[in-house]
């Protein structure tokens, strides 16, 4: 057996495949990442929503708001292929999540201090009629 192709007239040339989208990168996904389930890409980051709301309620309103805006931007940003993006606003997320918790944990122990400090005021005042 032979690998000669068949010899005849030569007919129309052949089109080419369909054109490769410019987010596929090698088998891997992009940067050599292990496939995510979607099939391309790096896996989704962990958004961090939950840590966003969680210090809202208990610790810091307003940069647990920012937490929980910047993690609500997570999940788009990673369906749109941006994923760097993704992981930035994941991080971003995180960052403001741990803001607001110390500052939810100073502004409590300024506040146990303070009232510390009026439970003695007030013992020592009633000490001392």
């Amino acid at each position: 057996m032979s690998s000669v192709p068949p010899s005849g007239p030569p007919g129309p040339p052949t089109p080419p495949g369909p054109p490769t989208p410019p987010s596929a990168g090698p088998p891997g996904g992009p940067e050599g990442w292990p496939q995510s389930p979607m099939g391309q890409g790096p896996p989704p980051p962990n958004s961090n929503l939950v840590w966003g709301i969680l210090t809202t309620l208990f610790c810091c309103l307003p940069f647990g708001i920012v937490s929980i805006v910047f993690a609500a931007k997570v999940d788009g940003l990673y369906a749109s292929g941006q994923y760097a993006l993704a992981q930035d606003a994941a991080d971003s997320a995180k960052k403001w999540a741990i803001v607001s918790a110390a500052v939810g944990v100073a502004i409590g122990v300024i506040v146990g201090i303070f009232y510390l400090i009026l439970v003695i005021a007030a013992v020592n005042s009633s000490a001392l009629q």
